[in-house]
């Protein structure tokens, strides 16, 4: 059971690092200033999550590994994140329109999670939320304003959902490490939040003019170490120095 929650909270954990990371390189590349900031300022916020988790998920099984062992010393098809958050940033369009699917998803996550009997949860859930409730206000004024701005800003947002829009359903997809904590109330159900996040969805795109996209199929695998080779690039950038020189003290 506890090998069980170590995995479920490695989902959680990777989905926060590996976007977090796509937010960083922003910093210096952004298309004004206050972006530049805000960005990078958003990463670090999914790092700070993704921190707490994996050292409660080091604790569960006293195994001694560290926050750094889990995120620079495991390989690609050990990471468990969905492949939504790996997708490479493109543009500003593609990038805010991730965060919005992203951070719509987990305030859902996080307020349910308030309700958890796990006390370390319920904590990461109350700061986590808070968060996410700006990223989601951050982003979701981007989408508006370049939907309903020029008619290349519109074309660049489509494009982004065009391209985007078939990896969120993997948000939704409960895997067999953590339907065992559901029925025990220390994890929420992912699925169930699925029509919440459609509504919240749906009523930014409706501001933006935006038809909400109808696609029959999905992209997955993530969750099950599965990956693009996006993925391989970005942790050799991220983990580089870590591997470098092991066991260094800074």
């Amino acid at each position: 059971m506890s090998s069980n929650l170590t995995q479920a909270l490695l989902e959680l954990a990777d989905d926060n690092l590996i976007l977090g990371h796509r937010l960083s390189e922003w910093c210096g590349h952004a298309p004004m200033l206050e972006e530049d900031l805000a960005l990078p300022n958003m990463g670090l916020d999914l790092i700070g999550t993704a921190r707490t988790l994996y050292s409660y998920a080091g604790t569960i099984e006293n195994n001694n590994k560290s926050e750094d062992d889990l995120a620079f010393l495991r390989d690609e098809r050990e990471f468990l994140n969905c492949l939504l958050v790996e997708r490479p940033n493109v543009n500003f369009a593609h990038t805010v329109l991730k965060q919005l699917y992203f951070s719509t998803f987990m305030k859902l996550y996080w307020n349910e999670a308030l309700n958890s009997k796990d006390e370390i949860i319920v904590g990461v859930a109350g700061k986590a939320k808070k968060e996410m409730s700006y990223h989601i206000r951050h982003s979701g004024e981007w989408v508006i304003r370049l939907g309903d701005g020029t008619t290349e800003s519109n074309k660049k947002l489509l494009e982004a959902v065009d391209a985007l829009h078939i990896y969120t359903n993997e948000l939704f997809f409960d895997t067999p490490n953590n339907i065992y904590f559901i029925k025990k109330d220390i994890l929420p159900s992912r699925k169930a939040l699925k029509s919440k996040w459609e509504k919240e969805i749906n009523s930014i795109f409706k501001m933006a003019f935006v038809p909400y996209p109808k696609f029959e199929g999905e992209l997955s695998g993530g969750r099950l170490g599965l990956h693009g080779e996006e993925l391989g690039h970005l942790l050799a950038s991220m983990q580089s120095v870590h591997r470098a020189h092991p066991g260094a003290k800074w």
